[in-house]
């Protein structure tokens, strides 16, 4: 018999090449049963429809969106032959699917995101009322974007957007939205402010802003965050970890700045409201106080006409003792080095003098000292 002879772990090591080649993953939609973790590490389920069932194995921190018993999910796994012969899915996503799939995701990750405290108001930080920059995670062809956009201009203009262009729904959009938020918060340039926007959609269209993730990277954020996804009604994970939810894109847009044109007009109220006041201070300025003023200017003046005598004292003693007027007179000023000449003991024979007279400077040698 000239067949080949493989061994066991060979024959499982051929079959999982076989698997690979043949289809390195697959996409399979069912049903959850028989959910459990192991040694707080390890996940095991089986996934089901009405005739047939597949086991699955993946690692818990893979583990994105939670899931129990009677879930509806979509898993991307390969297909492997364990080294106990035994067929199993290595996974390596799970996504929730259908409507009471995702709401029961939703509250799972929740329950479990509120106890380590990551929704708690004391971790919330102000939002700059006048922000210059402002970073966008958002789609640029999104209209939630573009209309976020139209409102800042309208409401403010002139400010600096810095866009993170991502897809915002599909197996994609969390690893981009957190790859973007941690870009802008290293950005050299900083941004005042990160804005994450979405429009409305489905909950399968929105399931990326439940991602733990991505509301762990909001949450950790160290630029403040503002998060506006969907219609008013929607809430997702991603809102309460921010530090501001705003209900729409465009409501983010009117939380982020002020109305020009309101700060303008009140600014003109101010204004007249205030010099309004002054005016009736005038007139109600008795003649006591007007006497009062008076008083007060003359003390001033006289301050002012003997610090004037003072210093007209005292230029006058500084010109008594300019040494110009002595030169002028007939002294002279005799130097040696640059020193001037004080006694006969500042100089010896032949040393080289300057004196200064009052009309310029005389150089000299020293022939004789008595």
């Amino acid at each position: 018999m000239d067949d080949i002879v493989l061994g066991v772990s060979e024959a499982i090591d051929l079959i999982n090449l076989a698997l690979e080649q043949a289809s390195p993953l697959i996409l399979i939609e069912g049903e959850v049963s028989s959910f459990k973790v192991n040694q707080n590490k390890y996940i095991f389920f089986d996934i089901k429809d009405e005739s047939s069932t597949l086991g699955c194995f993946m690692m818990l921190f893979q583990l994105k969106y939670p899931i129990e018993d009677g879930m509806k999910i979509r898993v991307l796994a390969q297909p492997k032959l364990t080294k106990w012969g035994k067929f199993s899915l290595t996974v390596k996503e799970v996504v929730p699917v259908g409507e009471g799939s995702l709401k029961k995701s939703f509250e799972l990750l929740k329950k479990r995101l509120e106890a380590e405290g990551l929704f708690d108001e004391s971790r919330k930080r102000p939002i700059p009322k006048y922000p210059k920059r402002i970073g966008v995670v958002s789609s640029s062809s999104a209209a939630g974007y573009k209309d976020f956009i139209k409102i800042l201009s309208n409401r403010w203009g002139g400010l600096d957007i810095v866009l993170a262009d991502v897809n915002v729904q599909g197996a994609d959009s969390p690893g981009q939205i957190v790859a973007s938020l941690r870009h802008l918060n290293e950005l050299s340039d900083p941004v005042d402010v990160i804005a994450v926007i979405r429009g409305g959609g489905s909950l399968d269209d929105l399931a990326g802003f439940n991602h733990e993730d991505v509301v762990r990277a909001i949450a950790l954020s160290r630029t403040p965050t503002i998060v506006g996804v969907g219609h008013e009604v929607d809430t997702s994970l991603a809102d309460l970890a921010s530090d501001l939810r705003a209900a729409t894109p465009s409501n983010a847009a009117e939380l982020l700045v002020p109305d020009k044109k309101s700060i303008i007009e009140q600014a003109s109220k101010s204004a007249i409201a205030i010099e309004g006041v002054l005016m009736d201070l005038l007139s109600n300025i008795s003649e006591d106080s007007r006497s009062i003023f008076l008083t007060i200017e003359e003390s001033v003046n006289r301050l002012v006409q003997l610090k004037q005598t003072e210093l007209l004292a005292l230029k006058r003693t500084l010109v008594q003792l300019d040494p110009a007027l002595a030169l002028k007179r007939g002294y002279s000023i005799a130097r040696t080095n640059s020193v001037i000449v004080r006694s006969t003991r500042d100089v010896t024979i032949k040393d080289r003098l300057s004196v200064e007279v009052s009309d310029g400077i005389i150089i000299t040698e020293v022939l004789d000292v008595s």
